[in-house]
């Protein structure tokens, strides 16, 4: 089977949907199929190329046996609304003029969180006369105005939300990351056996359990110290104000002294809560920039606990941040401020503490509970690896790829 791939992110990007499309495709190509990414020059989040690139027409590379062709777009930071559209419409316009240079495909797939990608897709599809598959990775736009993007511009979301049901309805199958996302869309009329849950998972090969780097951690300050991190995209929806409030209450708190809140990661509202925490005389903070795909692991190993958090807001009950399961498997306790679905995964798996989301004494409590309590961290510590089997990401990615052969086959 030939499949064609659609996606605006890809390494050497290391978000999300970065990673989970190269496993799962590194994966297929493991089991003997073709696989071909048609995506852009690698820039997400700053809006700069990365080295050893440049945003040309197109360019050819292989990575792990994946055939990636990369294509001219209008690139600009991960921020502002309007300049991310056109970011994005002109991925899709590139991807559908270079779709018929990829020659006898099976399947086409596109992910979201935004609807521009599937919508070359379904373009692609029609034109090529094969199925589209749509991967359901955020609930768009409605994640958009979850986080006020789009509270002055109702027409806007209206017909970005007819778009979202139109491209449901022609996908042939449609692979969701939550049971959540499926329910939604069976509510909104869409046929539930066309749906499959594929939940994000991790590379059992990369996220392991480390020793810290005492190198690392001596070059930022940290030897000697608890150190709870944030790690991945700093945005609007991330509401990282709240760690800077327990950062403030751990200041003054006498268990406090050697706590260290650590943000790695790049996003629209990076510079906002450094500016914020400078003002706020925060000491007990440090700001790292994203770093490479490879080096990621050395970085998670400098974290005592890992913090998940996200605005308190009802759609992100729904979704389970990813980085999730990476903690499992390196055995980092998480302090969860996500409600839902994801929660629940925590408690069922014991891999970590919950707390009310934007609550920033809440947060607090549970760092210093996981520092006091040796026994509760052991525990926690040791069951994280364990849970992270049923979340392996080479499984998930076969569990898609049925999905896909099924859709070959209708």
């Amino acid at each position: 089977m030939h499949i064609l791939f659609l996606t605006d992110n890809f390494p050497p990007e290391v978000n999300a949907p970065a990673s989970r499309t190269f496993e799962h495709c590194r994966e297929w190509v493991r089991a003997g199929h073709k696989v071909t990414v048609i995506t852009g020059f690698p820039n997400f989040p700053k809006g700069e190329v990365f080295p050893g690139y440049r945003n040309r027409l197109w360019q050819k590379e292989t990575l792990d046996g994946i055939d990636v062709l990369r294509v001219w777009t209008y690139i600009t930071a991960n921020e502002g609304f309007f300049r991310r559209i056109l970011d994005y419409q002109s991925y899709m316009l590139a991807a559908i003029a270079a779709a018929p240079f990829v020659r006898n495909v099976d399947v086409v797939v596109a992910t979201s969180p935004q609807l521009f990608t599937p919508c070359a897709a379904y373009v692609v599809s029609r034109a090529k006369r094969i199925p589209y598959v749509f991967e359901l990775r955020d609930l768009w736009p409605e994640s958009i105005r979850a986080v006020g993007a789009l509270s002055r511009a109702p027409r806007i979301f209206a017909l970005l939300e007819r778009l979202e049901l139109f491209l449901y309805r022609k996908a042939e199958r449609i692979v969701s990351v939550t049971e959540s996302f499926r329910r939604n869309l069976i509510t909104r009329g869409i046929a539930a056996e066309k749906i499959s849950v594929v939940t994000n998972g991790v590379d059992a090969a990369r996220f392991h359990p480390l020793p810290r780097d005492e190198a690392l951690a001596a070059r930022f300050g940290l030897s000697g110290k608890f150190v709870a991190g944030y790690i991945g995209t700093h945005g609007m929806a991330h509401s990282l104000e709240t760690l800077l409030d327990a950062a403030v209450l751990l200041k003054s708190h006498p268990e406090g002294a050697d706590i260290r809140l650590l943000f790695l990661g790049d996003g629209a509202r990076k510079q906002a809560v450094k500016d914020r925490a400078r003002d706020m005389g925060l000491d007990n903070v440090l700001f790292l920039d994203s770093v490479p795909k490879n080096e990621v692991p050395r970085y998670w190993s400098l974290l005592d606990v890992s913090v998940i958090h996200l605005k308190k807001t009802e759609l992100f009950t729904t979704v389970i941040p990813s980085k999730l399961f990476e903690c499992m498997g390196m055995g980092i306790p998480v302090l969860h401020g996500v409600a839902g679905e994801s929660a629940e995964i925590v408690e069922r798996e014991g891999v970590g503490l919950i707390f009310e989301p934007e609550n920033a004494e809440a947060l607090t409590a549970g760092l210093l509970r996981l520092k006091s309590d040796a026994g509760l961290y052991r525990e926690i510590h040791s069951r994280g690896p364990v849970a992270a089997r049923h979340y392996d990401r080479s499984e998930l990615a076969m569990r898609m790829l049925s999905v896909l052969e099924a859709a070959c086959q209708t």
